[in-house]
């Protein structure tokens, strides 16, 4: 799902954002009126974008943006962190350097990633099936907390987490799966403690102590 005519998530209303939670966390829509009650399935893939502050100049040393404090707080109060709790990747995209329009780096084709992709999908399925689901994200609780459950050693990033309290029951679950995902892509049968790092760096990248 994509914002259309809008490019920043921050410019819809907080109460508009906030409607998606349920929906984002039961893949159903439900309606309710006076004459009844109506359920459709609402399972997408939710895309939210932010400029750093409402300006968009609060890069690097900021030096062009004039935005102050109390509207820097207003634009990002918009995204309610229930609603950023249900998201699962979220990455702080830089302005592009002057390096990078020299550096030698190449990127993978789109069609290595897209056989990578495929193996991975493959192998959650081929776990997954016998409990009649085929990937990461519909896994439920109680199964990766039992049959699919991690070693203490694996999680024991996102354990410090918990126990400090600076996540949530919900984002727990949520880097687990994420860190399935990543062991699927790189072709191990379960995730190790660097996957379940890195699925938890993905979801909070200013905490990355």
């Amino acid at each position: 799902m994509y914002f259309p005519l809008r490019a920043e998530a921050p410019e819809y209303q907080r109460r508009i954002l906030d409607a998606l939670r349920e929906p984002l966390e039961s893949g159903e829509l439900v309606l309710h009126r006076a004459a009844g009650t109506a359920t459709y399935p609402a399972r997408f893939q939710l895309v939210l974008a932010a400029n750093p502050c409402p300006c968009g100049q609060a890069t690097g040393k900021g030096i062009d943006c004039h935005c102050s404090a109390q509207q820097r707080r207003r634009y990002f109060d918009r995204m309610s962190a229930p609603l950023l709790d249900r998201v699962d990747l979220q990455l702080a995209v830089h302005r592009v350097a002057l390096q990078d329009f020299s550096g030698t780096a190449t990127a993978d084709s789109s069609a290595a990633v897209a056989t990578r992709v495929a193996a991975a999908r493959a192998a959650q399925h081929e776990r997954l099936s016998k409990w009649e689901l085929s990937t990461n994200a519909e896994v439920p609780a109680p199964l990766l907390h039992n049959e699919l459950r991690l070693t203490r050693k694996a999680t024991v990033s996102v354990d410090k987490k918990m126990e400090r309290a600076a996540i949530t029951k919900r984002g727990y679950d949520r880097v687990l799966r994420v860190a399935w995902t990543i062991a699927d892509l790189t072709g191990r049968s379960s995730p190790n403690a660097d996957d379940v790092t890195t699925a938890l760096l993905f979801r909070a990248q200013e905490e990355a102590a």
